[in-house]
């Protein structure tokens, strides 16, 4: 049964319905009526090195959880706490009972022994390194307040390993010494002995003692390898350092150092049973085994695509080939045979990807050819390299450059030509068929063109895709048959007002029984799924509401119903549906108020999976039994339970209409003895800007700055503490994502002005001591709102923020910031740089100067305009030599968040006695 189920919540069928109400309402409230977890009691010493401790809380969900044919058994990929790598497990919801198949004592028997000492060897130094860093938080925190700690006890431990580490080699390496020069030694002797021999003299009795002695251990070696040999004296301790250094840096653990555990896993067909990878061999597994039975392991990183369709054997791949091999014989046979063309022709195609249908009677091969012809000799004509940019490392002697790859919106494209074939898989021993010509072609050159993957009808009869064209604002949707010489048929093609969250989200797929292909579309301001019957021509909405539904999830066996995850109900979660085909209406069948991920179907409709959580009870697997009343399970048990003890406050959810009518989504962190009376502090967390379907107010996220450090400066300096989705967000249809679209920032701060205007209302807080914060996006939308509005917040801290958006990636700008130009840099009019002379309160910028995503150099820029329009007094610089996009250099977590609090109290105060 599960267990701490959470009532259900507050919420309505609409998106008007659902936020227009500005009454705010707790997760706290409903969850403790149902018996679920409360806050663990407010402690006057709770503080950020026990919030985000070395180690965090926060356990791995499963991942690639997936049915058998039956549905009987759920495979997936798991850890408990503190396990490194993922294992498989095996469900088995008949008897209720879970399989565990592999783990690093049962995969050790096809590992290396040298690769069990590295994975064990290397596990003891995270887990070292983990407690290390925690103990040094802890001491660094005590000795700020003035206690009696030893901080340099960290180095002194390390450097006398270096030392003993340091001796050991020397005297290896001086025992090898003396043992070379012994076995030179005696090498001349006995060549003198031999030519002595020879010439007819005696042979020196040196000679001969030296050739005994060879054979013996040398007695300087073993003197040399004593365990008490002395480590050199000149060395002083800066020296020591400099070796300790080298010592990290070739000792720092890389993804390869630990067990990696299971990475994929296929189903048979019909046959309860399936194959894994791990560390690229293929392994089988048959229901009602205990052992797995290895199956190909070529040193190679193999992958599976599919068991053949009698289920007899196994289709693979191996780089970009697609082989076939049975079960019962042995011999490889290579399916998707590269493409020949002539030495006259124009495009010389290479396989790319290839896609299988379920049946395994066809394929579909995408190729792409060299953007420019061969040379006169015949020979390849290089491609054409583009845009690296340099990013400075500080960690040696002297800066360092390292350049890695940057698209942006000016550059000019290098998109390969592209073709799609259509081909009939070929039988065991079948002779290789005539090449047929690709019945689907794009020229690439200086376009944004993007392909979705191929989806094949259940029964392999035909073959759908959908194309997306940037310049030309067109979506087209492709059907084909089963035809190695058939062109495809466009059957769906919109020109302009597609919705710029829409496109990588369409991925047509066929129902079971092939009469309908089931797209994602944005016709209605929010991203649903819509159905084109094949028969009648004719495109129909699935659902009916203002919430976003862009994930299909399947169907049932019958084609009548669907399964979706949608927001329909709780804007702030995604529960899982089963939607009527023929009249869109929903069955909820996950818990109201869960955030539910990564869900699958099984193939027979009956049962689902997802990992599904929220703020009381932190997400997991859960097993759902979609009938007429749903029942879960719980299969997982990922997180440490210490987090309930600095789980002391839990936020209230609330929403408020802004100056257009929208309404707002947002929560918020109140301090015990809050009072609407109050005048308190109070900061603001903002993103703002569009990704895909990722929102801040999301019932199942803890994220660092948004929520677990809002919870710590409510409770521990009694601070209000705000998190908002404003307009330019994703997840809340079309309005919301778009209005960031030739305009990035001035929504986001209306809604930020008409958010000020209610807490200085009704939310017990000082107008004049409310601070703003914001990461990536939100980095930029704190410095927009701080330049443009510069008397609305009291101080900002803007981190990594994309300040110069003509600099960015192209694959996000040119699809959220505004229309660009290959020919200019036009994006430079949404800079932040000619605004920067507008800020009027305190600002703290930080960065990670490695951030291979917002470059650093988006806040050297804003930083040097804000100290030529003398704001020196104003702007403080907080950086990590070795930080990316999410810091996580020199700068953890609780590293920054020290900063944030200490940024905070200085500019916003205390709260008043």
């Amino acid at each position: 049964m599960f267990k701490n189920q959470p009532s259900k919540l507050a919420g309505t069928s609409c998106l008007l319905a659902a936020l227009l109400s500005a009454a705010s309402f707790s997760f706290t409230a409903s969850a403790a009526s149902s018996g679920a977890a409360t806050p663990a009691p407010l402690s006057s010493t709770l503080s950020l090195e026990q919030v985000f401790r070395a180690e965090p809380y926060r356990g791995e969900n499963a991942r690639e959880p997936k049915f058998s044919r039956s549905g009987r058994y759920l495979a997936y990929l798991w850890n408990p706490f503190g396990e490194p790598g993922t294992d498989l497990y095996v469900h088995d919801s008949k008897t209720g009972k879970t399989q565990r198949l592999t783990s690093p004592a049962i995969m050790a028997a096809f590992d290396a022994p040298e690769d069990l000492q590295r994975f064990d060897k290397k596990l003891q130094q995270k887990r070292s390194e983990t407690a290390e860093r925690q103990a040094r938080e802890v001491a660094q925190a005590a000795y700020l307040r003035g206690e009696n700690v030893d901080l340099g006890q960290w180095e002194a431990a390390q450097l006398e390993l270096v030392k003993k580490e340091f001796a050991a080699k020397k005297a290896k390496d001086e025992a090898q010494k003396a043992a070379d020069k012994a076995e030179a030694e005696a090498e001349k002797k006995a060549a003198a002995a031999l030519e002595a021999k020879r010439s007819g003299k005696p042979v020196p009795a040196a000679a001969e003692a030296a050739a005994s002695a060879a054979s013996a251990p040398s007695a300087t070696a073993k003197a040399e390898t004593k365990p008490d040999a002395k480590v050199e004296k000149d060395k002083e301790l800066w020296e020591w350092r400099d070796e300790l250094k080298k010592k990290q840096l070739r000792d720092k653990l890389k993804p390869s150092d630990l067990y990696p555990g299971v990475t994929q896993i296929v189903w048979a067909h019909k046959a309860e049973e399936l194959i894994l990878q791990y560390r690229g061999a293929l392994f089988r597994w048959v229901s009602g085994d205990s052992k797995l039975q290895p199956l190909l392991d070529l040193q190679r990183n193999l992958r599976m695509v599919a068991y053949t369709a009698d289920d007899a054997g196994y289709v693979f791949m191996d780089d970009k080939r697609v082989l076939r091999a049975r079960f019962n014989q042995g011999g490889v046979q290579v399916l998707n045979r590269e493409l020949i063309h002539p030495d006259d022709a124009d495009k010389k195609y290479a396989i790319e990807s290839t896609t299988l249908s379920e049946d395994s009677r066809w394929m579909a091969l995408i190729g792409r050819a060299p953007s420019k012809p061969a040379g006169d000799d015949g020979k390849p004509v290089p491609e054409p390299t583009g845009r690296q940019v340099e990013i400075m490392g500080y960690n040696e002697r002297f800066a360092k450059a390292k350049k890695v790859d940057r698209e942006v919106s000016d550059d000019k494209r290098v998109n390969k030509p592209l073709a799609l074939y259509i081909r009939k898989v070929p039988a065991a021993g079948e002779a290789p068929a005539k090449q047929s010509a690709p019945v689907f072609t794009h020229a690439g050159g200086d376009v944004w063109f993007e392909m979705s993957p191929i989806a094949w009808a259940r029964d392999g009869s035909r073959y759908a895709f959908s194309t997306w064209e940037r310049e030309k604002e067109l979506l087209r949707v492709y059907v084909g048959g089963a035809d190695e010489s058939a062109k495809p048929e466009m059957v769906l093609e919109r020109r302009g007002d597609v919705g710029h969250e829409v496109v990588n989200v369409v991925r047509p797929r066929f129902t079971p029984d092939g009469k309908q292909l089931v797209l994602v579309l944005d016709e209605a301001g929010f991203r649903q799924p819509y159905a084109w019957d094949l028969s009648s021509r004719k495109l129909r909405r699935l659902v009916q509401g203002e919430f976003e539904a862009h994930q299909v999830l399947g169907f049932t066996p019958d084609s009548k119903s669907m399964f979706v995850a949608a927001n329909k109900d709780d804007l702030a979660s995604m529960n899982l549906f089963r939607v009527s085909m023929a009249d869109g209406s929903m069955q909820a069948l996950g818990v109201p108020g869960e955030y539910h991920r990564n869900a699958v179907v099984s193939h027979d409709g009956q049962w689902l999976a997802a990992n599904a959580g929220n703020w009381v009870s932190r997400p997991e697997l859960k097993l759902i039994e979609a009938g007429a009343k749903p029942t879960l399970k719980t299969l997982t048990d990922s997180h440490d339970k210490a987090w309930a003890q600095v789980d002391v406050l839990r936020p209230e959810r609330f929403s408020f209409k802004n100056r257009h009518g929208d309404s707002i989504p947002a929560y918020v962190f109140k301090p015990q003895g809050w009072k609407a009376s109050d005048k308190r502090p109070a900061v603001v967390y903002i993103y703002g800007g569009p990704l895909n379907d990722r929102h801040s107010v999301e019932s199942d996220s803890f994220q660092p700055s948004a929520y677990v450090f809002a919870m710590y400066m409510a409770a521990k300096h009694g601070y209000v503490m705000v998190t908002i989705d404003s307009r330019g967000h994703s997840n809340y249809g079309r309005r919301f994502s778009d209005a960031n679209w030739e305009n990035p920032g001035l929504p986001q701060t209306e809604d930020l002005e008409d958010l000020h205007a209610l807490m200085s209302k009704d939310f017990g807080i000082d107008p004049a001591r409310v601070g703003l914060n914001g990461w990536s996006f939100g980095g930029f939308q704190t410095q927009y709102t701080m330049f443009s509005k510069p008397d609305l917040f009291a101080a900002g801290i803007a981190g990594a923020g994309p300040t110069e958006w003509e600099n960015y990636n192209s694959w996000y700008s040119g699809r959220t910031i505004g229309k660009t130009d290959r020919s200019k840099p036009n994006l430079r009019k949404f800079s932040l740089i000619p605004m920067a002379k507008g800020l009027r309160k305190p600002l703290l910028l930080v960065h990670g100067m490695m951030d291979p995503n917002v470059l650093y150099q988006d806040t050297v820029n804003v930083y040097r305009a804000l100290l030529e329009s003398g704001k020196e007094g104003l702007v403080d610089l907080f950086l990590d030599p070795e930080g990316e996009h999410g810091m996580g250099g020199a700068v953890k977590t609780v590293g920054w968040h020290r900063k944030y609090e200490a940024f905070w109290l200085q500019h916003l105060g205390h709260v008043a006695p």
